[in-house]
């Protein structure tokens, strides 16, 4: 299953990734094999890791390219990675994991977010930040089976598989919509457009969200 999440600080300075840790507590559920964190000036990044396809340390996330300019932490399954793979092999890109982690990540910083992501088929959740240009781009699958939520509060951008890895971070106060609370109680649903929590919302399905600097650019893919 695996679980992701993340901080930016949206000032440009120096991230606090002190509060990945418990973030990453609240949803160690979704990954009982591993843990890692990665930061760097505005940007941390956490993933819990289910080893699934690739059972070693190949495939260990948070996953960077072989120069250090991309990264990637990602929940899910893109079916069609071996046929990926092979077309990123003809164009010289080399794998030392065997997983399809490792082939999200190539295509991602090789072709471009906006050009990969249409092409996984599968179900997923990613953040994958391209050090070249200092952008951080979210994606979600077509149909949104894997969870992504996220919000902005107090100077920090926070995103997470789960609501509570969100709540975790000091920033973030868990207070209820009285909105959402109300359309829950008049049609026993949400909406769709929030969550019962004040500021925090799902990542549409079939969206990409590029974040760089105080710029939010969100489209659907599909």
């Amino acid at each position: 299953m695996c679980g992701i999440a993340g901080v930016v600080r949206l000032d440009g300075g120096a991230v606090d990734a002190s509060p990945l840790e418990p973030m990453l507590d609240a949803i160690a559920h979704r990954g009982p094999n591993g843990r890692g964190t990665w930061a760097a000036g505005p940007v941390a990044l956490g993933h819990v890791r289910l080893s699934v396809m690739d059972l070693s340390a190949h495939a260990h996330q948070p996953m960077t390219t072989a120069d250090g300019s991309g990264v990637l932490v990602y929940n899910g399954e893109v079916y069609n990675f071996p046929a990926l793979r092979a077309e990123l092999e003809r164009e010289g890109a080399a794998f030392e994991s065997h997983g399809d982690s490792a082939v999200v990540l190539e295509a991602l910083h090789r072709w471009g977010p906006e050009t990969a992501i249409p092409r996984f088929d599968g179900m997923f959740a990613l953040a994958y930040l391209d050090r070249r240009d200092e952008t951080l781009w979210l994606a979600r699958d077509r149909i949104g089976i894997k969870n992504l939520s996220l919000v902005e509060r107090n100077g920090v951008f926070v995103f997470g598989s789960e609501i509570k890895a969100l709540l975790a971070h000091p920033a973030i106060p868990a207070r209820f919509d009285p909105q959402e609370l109300t359309h829950f109680g008049v049609y026993g649903a949400q909406s769709g457009r929030a969550t019962l929590f004040d500021g925090v919302r799902p990542l549409p399905c079939g969206t990409i969200l590029r974040v760089r600097g105080s710029t939010r650019d969100e489209r659907r893919y599909y």
